[in-house]
């Protein structure tokens, strides 16, 4: 069994992590995207009730860990890019110092991810997830309003270049650092299905390890787009199980989830009333 409960199907019902949202900025714009914080009634990824300071980060870990000891990941999953704040580094330094035995966990939109590799490395970070939803400029024009980079804010033809370039090769660097990799994928009927299998041959090819195809909330621009039916969803996992191993447990988690995620939010909502107390 891999110890990580959004890597392993065993692990999700057994193993406890803590998201810590200490990331609110973000360098991409999604079409389906709509962060909130403070959000206190949504439970999806992009939500958190606050944002914590670094400096806090260690006496928040404890706190849960007081509650929860079967928590062995600590994540960060926004409510931004995790990448695209410093805040990230610095939290999981403090955390690193003070519990170095924990996992970490890192998800992000892959445009920093072959940059800020260095860094991630240097922490300790074993696990990272990779949001990529498109194998063609076409689709992936349709998925990224814009993209800030290098300076400059791209959009378009010019948006989808850089994304993908981004991903495909932190990627590849990724796996050569020996970081277990899953791949997320938020499948949007009419948009990406027709990609889906050729988006997981691309990934595994880059090293990648699992994939996680999960539903459409329907948000932001895509929020009059329909979510994909179960059948849908099923046919799209079978498509991409033909390249790589497919993951059936998410929850699609806020950024400041606590738990074994299959045992419900309970100790998110404890959490946060003994933070405030």
């Amino acid at each position: 069994m891999i110890r990580h409960p959004c890597f392993d199907e065993t692990a999700h019902r057994t193993v406890g992590r803590l998201h810590l949202p200490v990331a609110p900025r973000c360098n991409v714009q999604c079409a389906y995207c709509d962060r909130r914080y403070p959000c206190v009634s949504e439970n999806r990824p992009g939500t958190a009730r606050r944002v914590i300071p670094p400096e806090e980060a260690p006496d928040y870990v404890e706190m849960a860990l007081t509650l929860e000891p079967r928590i062995e990941v600590i994540g960060v999953a926004g409510p931004g890019d995790p990448l695209a704040n410093e805040e990230t580094f610095r939290a999981l330094s403090r955390v690193r110092e003070a519990f170095p035995r924990l996992k970490f966990c890192v998800s992000t939109n892959g445009l920093l991810l072959k940059e800020k590799l260095p860094d991630l490395v240097s922490l300790g970070v074993q696990f990272l997830t990779v949001t990529v939803n498109a194998a063609t400029l076409e689709t992936a024009s349709k998925f990224y309003l814009w993209v800030r980079y290098q300076g400059k804010k791209l959009t378009g033809k010019e948006a989808a270049e850089a994304i993908l370039s981004c991903q495909m090769e932190g990627l590849r660097e990724a796996a050569k650092a020996g970081i277990r990799i899953k791949v997320n994928t938020v499948l949007v009927p009419g948009i990406n299905d027709a990609e889906v299998g050729e988006i997981a041959r691309r990934v595994w090819e880059a090293g990648a390890h699992l994939m996680n195809i999960i539903p459409l909330i329907p948000l932001g621009r895509f929020r009059d787009r329909r979510p994909p039916t179960e059948a849908e969803l099923r046919w799209a996992r079978r498509l991409a199980s033909r390249f790589m191993p497919q993951f059936l447990s998410c929850r699609r988690c806020r950024a400041d989830a606590a738990g074994v995620p299959g045992e419900g939010d309970s100790l998110q909502t404890i959490l946060w009333a003994a933070a405030i107390s």
